[in-house]
């Protein structure tokens, strides 16, 4: 099994370029030649990807999850699989192009220095904590996936204001479009990040008894939470439209990681398992 762990790790940045060549290609020349066989190769490439991270996991004896290397494979799936569901749920592909290379940026970093540990701490073996981390990371990148479409949004209205309506404009959808996806992107980031704080306000207290609500990355967590919580509920109840919610999805998704970045680098935390 190792041998073909290593393949498909080596494979998979390929697999994720030529996914990212026909979205690139669909999106330059607005034809219809692969607009049904992008999907479907994006959805091959998640396959593999699929059974990449299961394979490690059953080969290590651990989620993958055990060095910065690892969370950066699950970062490149969690934010394509979010993409592929947007697309399933909405059916408009024409934005591929620009979630897919950051997918590629984080696989490829994987994928050179990705690391096989044997040895871990016993927390890190257990599989409800994988899949605690999996739904917040998968949340996350639906956050990052909402703010992309916020910027197309502010690109194509900048656009529109200036009188340019060139390859930009023909390619991208309708500002109305854009905002949605913003908006539907941050809900499910939304709904994942809640599974996410749900499982661990039931496991926390079994694996760690000595852990503190105060913890700084728990506290950043739900703040993020209650953030993007109040941006829907302000979408929903009509206070928010257009310019403004993609703006908030922006600096929501820039407040996110500047929680992470401090709460992981800054300040100490029982989530600090490497």
């Amino acid at each position: 099994m190792k041998a073909i762990i290593d393949t498909i790790n080596i494979l998979l940045p390929i697999f994720y370029f030529v996914t990212f060549g026909f979205y690139f290609y669909d999106f330059m020349k607005g034809g219809k030649k692969f607009v049904n066989s992008k999907r479907l190769f994006l959805f091959l490439t998640l396959l593999v990807h699929f059974c990449y991270l299961l394979f490690r996991t059953i080969y290590f004896d651990h989620p993958p999850i055990t060095n910065v290397f690892e969370i950066f494979t699950i970062l490149a799936f969690a934010i394509s699989f979010s993409y592929f569901i947007l697309e399933l749920l909405t059916d408009i592909r024409g934005t591929g192009p620009f979630i897919i290379i950051i997918s590629i940026f984080f696989q490829i970093i994987s994928s050179f220095f990705i690391q096989d540990v044997f040895q871990v701490k016993e927390v890190l073996r257990n599989h409800l904590l994988g899949i605690h981390v999996f739904s917040a990371l998968v949340g996350y990148s639906a956050f990052a996936i909402s703010s992309v479409y916020g910027l197309l949004y502010l690109i194509l209205y900048k656009q529109i204001k200036l009188n340019k309506f060139g390859l930009i404009f023909d390619r991208l959808p309708s500002l109305e479009v854009l905002e949605r996806l913003s908006f539907i992107s941050a809900v499910i980031g939304f709904f994942l990040t809640s599974i996410a704080i749900t499982i661990g306000i039931i496991w926390l207290p079994k694996a760690f008894p000595k852990f503190s609500y105060a913890d700084p990355k728990l506290i950043g967590t739900f703040l993020v939470w209650l953030l993007y919580g109040f941006g829907i509920l302000s979408k929903v109840f009509g206070k928010w439209q257009g310019k403004k919610i993609v703006i908030f999805s922006i600096v929501g998704f820039l407040i996110a990681i500047l929680s992470t970045i401090m709460s992981n680098f800054l300040a100490l935390s029982f989530h600090s398992f490497y």
